[in-house]
């Protein structure tokens, strides 16, 4: 993909999600996110999920005892391996289906344009991205936009967006 390296996609369905995108597509806007922020070699899980479980690691790891879309845990080389001791693994994104469909429904967007921008916040935060001060969250917003853009998606901020049950113009990806 025009000599940016991409990240090979692991997709783990943990959750029964009948109108979760499929897997060509998770995958393509996996790697559409990781060229959108420059490239990155590595191995990375998306894992579909359901209430119970990001609900669990929402609590385990951000003290938030309640579901959320995504989450993002960039990998760590355990201490005491010599370096590349495993192959480059850069981390797992979680998503919960029946949130991102909940929140599609509740925003007036498009589940399938919902999906490819949870997808691309998740990419994004695994490349240590965050929104956390306003600064940052203008770089990552324009990323997301930029990335979404590409594949055809509206601007998941505007809130005509949120007004609009229109499909995207294209909700196949480009090769």
């Amino acid at each position: 993909m025009n000599g940016i390296p991409t990240p090979t996609v692991d997709i783990q369905w943990a959750s029964d999600a009948p109108d979760a995108p499929d897997e060509t597509h998770l995958c393509e806007w996996v790697r559409h996110a990781a060229i959108a922020a420059g490239g990155v070699v590595g191995d990375i899980t998306l894992r579909i999920v359901d209430e119970e479980e990001i609900r669990t690691l929402n609590r385990d790891y951000r003290d938030k005892d309640a579901p959320t879309n995504v989450l993002s845990f960039p990998f760590e080389m355990p201490e005491g391996l010599p370096e590349g001791a495993m192959d480059p693994l850069v981390g797992d994104i979680i998503i919960c289906a029946a949130v991102v469909r909940r929140e599609a429904n509740e925003q007036h967007k498009p589940l399938v344009a919902h999906w490819a921008h949870m997808v691309t916040h998740g990419v994004l935060h695994l490349l240590g991205y965050d929104h956390i001060d306003d600064d940052d969250a203008i770089v990552m917003e324009t990323l997301e936009i930029r990335a979404l853009g590409e594949l055809g998606f509206p601007d998941p901020y505007s809130p005509a967006q949120q007004e609009s049950q229109a499909q995207p113009e294209n909700t196949e990806l480009n090769p």
